[in-house]
């Protein structure tokens, strides 16, 4: 009690004496980056990162030119450009929708910063917020057109690759790829922010910064929902013509089957490059929000601003670190790999990824403790306390503990390995689809709790390390701890955006091969021969292909919760900033009895919360269910299976590309307006009860989206396993495992991957949304909230019922 009473005491004092808590993050000042680190002010420091930022996206350029020049059929070529096409014409199209949603929030910057603001801006700081938004957004778009172009570059060079007859390849060139956008993503959302850090003045920093983060929140929320709708109908439409025409997996009969290759970009590259950006960029933005507003002269003394640039230098170095480590492992493991299976006749493509994700976590948590050694582990007692630097970097590490051992959870549960997908096999068996559907759920609930308690013991860990002196210096250092282990959750980025890249190309790479037609066209071993100087292997490539298939799988689903742990970790250092808002507007007592859970409000914004996370897990679902009906009922139609008919037209192929484009944009835009309204109405209802919401949408979000994503893994591998290791396609076992794929396909691939944007959109808008309600007077508040409010449900209703497959009349 006594603990609390100082704590309430210095958020007291705090408030009164911090220009911040009243203004918000867009009042935060940038200290100078002066100070000593190695031999030089943190100003230089950060330069000498910048360089290596581009020297991180020189390496990601230099991989794509190397894929690129790889060798490969003209049959396969065709097939890639045709993948590429539809995706930049899929692309283009979510960018026009971007626009017009960005409109929304431009509105509401204008109206808070320019008018309803304590301290309004002039119209100059304003359009820098705006601009900064806009960079956010093209930020997000721009690496994800880059994932677009290498992916349908990889991909028909991995199909080509695999006719060598050795699996080595099959594997090296989707790593490679995702190597090449794990760099270029990170290391450009850290030029980004570097720049705004170094070059823009310290007290214009923060509407750049907060504009920023709202930019690549938008254009990672829009394109992870489109995204995950889109190849989702298409994944579905394609699927199901296995089950009705009992033809093989991405037969060229098939107008869905570019589609579906199209969708494994737009939901499985496109969505999460775009996340991914966005995860990185709104993290550091609420770090640096939190060092600015929780350490100050209260908590800090008279040196609050030493203390300031040296966690600020820190971090950043820490985050430009993390470039270097991941391109070292990736270079170590790769050599190691190539010793052991280059010329393997077989090999568990796992092993390779596994063993490049441990090596980067030891490598980063070796980096993470040398370098804090080496920029504040030097620093006086009265700045930072006697060891510091190691508390800190334990706090860090389990961090990047868990985005290793959460992808080793996930294998439990979705891995063609796994103990829980052999079950789903075996239920099928005797119980069809029906079992196969229950077995799947059994391993996402389980999946969840297990998952649950790493995370919870792994921030109960950071917990206790904060104890040891971080409250000397700072207020509410669990939050911090809290916040360091979203950005040890980070720690190895390039690696971890490389696994969940795999994916897609290994999925296409399939695709492409069946679409070639290659093993059917006349003197194509002469071809290959004379052409590439080797004799094609068909059996083993289609093999390798199938399995390498599998551990895409494996390694998508083990991105997802990594991602969605950030959100939720990152979620409460940016409801800390709100919180401190209130402080300042409201008084400490007040807010600390307005968060107590006896406040009805605070409990009935809990409860809203889980409402919200199942409407939108159902809207994504709908809009797929919908579009998928659309998709299957043309592809029936229009399907030629006549003997002597080889592919599908081109016309038919992208009309199936069309319809997933139409409900995916209906499906986004109804979800995000609704979200977006949403925000707003709850805000204005009170701001103890919008607390409470956002606590409770990361917290549901968390575990609906693990529970979703591996469910829905565990059901794909089941099929992959029955296709590969059973050989039973076209069987009644293989019958029911599409069946079950199918209903894990808007499972992992639109709701659950979609949280992770929407809980962080929510919740740094909603830091916007609260200083706005606040600034207006109780009546007119409550009058927005029920405006907002209908508007909300209108886009709700919309969802559900305005999305609606039509009921068939009877005859």
């Amino acid at each position: 009690m006594t603990t609390m009473k100082r704590l309430l005491g210095a958020l007291a004092l705090l408030s009164a004496s911090s220009p911040a808590f009243a203004g918000g993050e867009a009042e935060l000042k940038i200290p100078v980056l002066g100070g000593q680190f190695l031999g030089m002010t943190g100003h230089h420091l950060l330069l000498f990162g910048l360089v290596i930022c581009l020297l991180g996206i020189g390496f990601g350029l230099v991989q794509y030119s190397q894929i690129r020049n790889l060798p490969v059929h003209k049959s396969m070529l065709e097939i890639s450009e045709l993948i590429y096409e539809t995706c930049k014409t899929y692309l283009l199209t979510q960018i026009k929708f971007i626009a017009i949603l960005w409109a929304f929030i431009a509105v509401i910057i204008v109206a808070y910063f320019r008018f309803l603001s304590q301290t309004p801006m002039g119209w100059p700081q304003v359009v820098v917020i705006l601009l900064f938004s806009i960079i956010g957004i093209l930020g997000s778009v721009a690496v994800a057109w880059f994932g677009i172009r290498i992916n349908t570059f990889a991909n028909s060079r991995t199909a080509f690759a695999s006719l060598k007859g050795k699996p080595y390849p099959t594997m090296e060139i989707p790593l490679k790829a995702g190597m090449s956008i794990g760099m270029l993503l990170i290391s450009v959302e850290l030029v980004l922010m570097l720049a705004i850090l170094l070059f823009i003045p310290g007290d214009a920093a923060g509407p750049c910064f907060i504009g920023f983060a709202i930019g690549e929140s938008l254009g990672a929320a829009a394109l992870r929902i489109a995204g995950g709708i889109f190849t989702k109908i298409a994944d579905i439409g394609s699927d199901l013509m296995k089950i009705v025409f009992k033809i093989k997996e991405d037969d060229a009969r098939n107008p869905g089957v570019i589609a579906d290759c199209t969708g494994d970009n737009a939901g499985d590259s496109v969505g999460p490059t775009a996340d991914g950006f966005e995860t990185y960029g709104v993290t550091g933005v609420a770090l640096i929000t939190f060092i600015l507003l929780a350490i100050n002269p209260v908590t800090a003394g008279p040196k609050y601003q030493d203390i300031q640039v040296a966690l600020l230098v820190w971090i950043f170095v820490m985050r430009v670190g993390m470039i270097v480590t991941s391109a070292l492992s990736y270079w170590i493991n790769g050599l190691w790999a190539k010793a052991k299976f280059g010329d393997a006749a077989k090999f568990n493509f796992e092993h390779p990824l596994t063993s490049l994700v441990w090596l980067t976590s030891i490598v980063s948590i070796a980096m993470t403790y040398v370098l804090s050694k080496l920029l504040i582990g030097n620093l006086p007692d009265g700045l930072l306390g006697g060891g510091m630097w190691w508390k800190l970097s334990t706090i860090i590490t389990c961090g990047t503990l868990a985005g290793a051992l959460i992808p080793e959870l996930v294998k439990v549960f979705t891995s063609t390995n796994s103990g829980h997908v052999r079950e789903v096999v075996t239920a099928s068996k005797e119980g069809g689809a029906s079992l196969n559907i229950i077995s799947g759920l059994v391993a996402g609930y389980f999946s969840a709790y297990w998952m649950g308690l790493c995370i919870v013991a792994l921030m109960g860990a950071a917990y206790f390390v904060s104890t040891f002196g971080l409250g000397t210096f700072m207020a509410a250092p669990a939050i911090f701890a809290f916040g360091l282990v979203a950005f040890g959750f980070l720690g190895m980025g390039p690696v971890t955006i490389a696994v969940d890249s795999y994916g897609p190309v290994t999925d296409n790479a399939q695709s492409v091969y069946e679409l070639s037609t290659i093993e059917t066209i006349p003197g194509i071993e002469q071809d290959v021969q004379k052409s590439f100087g080797f004799k094609p292997d068909f059996e083993n490539a289609k093999m390798y292909l199938e399995e390498n298939d599998g551990a895409g799988n494996t390694f998508k689903a083990t991105a997802k919760p990594v991602l969605i742990g950030t959100a939720v970790v990152g979620a409460t250092t940016l409801i800390f900033s709100i919180i401190q808002v209130l402080n300042g507007k409201f008084g400490v007592d007040n807010v600390f009895r307005g968060l107590s859970i006896i406040n009805p409000l605070f409990l009935l914004g809990i409860i809203t919360g889980g409402a919200i996370i199942f409407w939108f897990s159902g809207a994504a679902c709908q809009a797929v269910a919908t579009g998928a009906y659309r998709a299957v009922e043309f592809i029936k139609q229009n399907i030629n299976l006549d003997e002597g008919a080889e592919k599908a037209s081109v016309e038919d192929s992208k009309k199936v590309v069309e319809i997933c484009t139409q409900y995916a944009q209906k499906g986004m835009f109804n979800i995000f307006l609704a979200v977006f309204f949403s925000t707003l109405a709850f805000a204005c209802v009170d701001h103890f009860f919008f607390i409470g919401y956002l606590i409770s949408i990361a917290v549901f979000g968390l575990y609906q989206a693990i529970f979703m994503a591996n469910a829905g893994g565990a059901w794909d591998n089941a099929k992959k396993l029955v296709e590969t290791e059973l050989k039973a396609k076209g069987t009644g076992l293989h019958d029911a495992c599409v069946v079950g794929d199918t209903v894990g396909d808007p499972f992992k691939d639109t709701s659950s991957v979609a949280m992770n944007p929407v809980i962080k959109f929510t919740t740094l808008f909603g830091l916007l949304a609260v200083e706005l309600a606040i600034e207006l007077n109780p009546a007119t508040a409550h009058i927005a909230a029920l405006v907002f409010f209908v508007l909300s449900m209108v886009f709700v209703w919309r969802s559900f019922y305005g999305m609606r497959i039509p009921v068939m009349e009877a005859k």
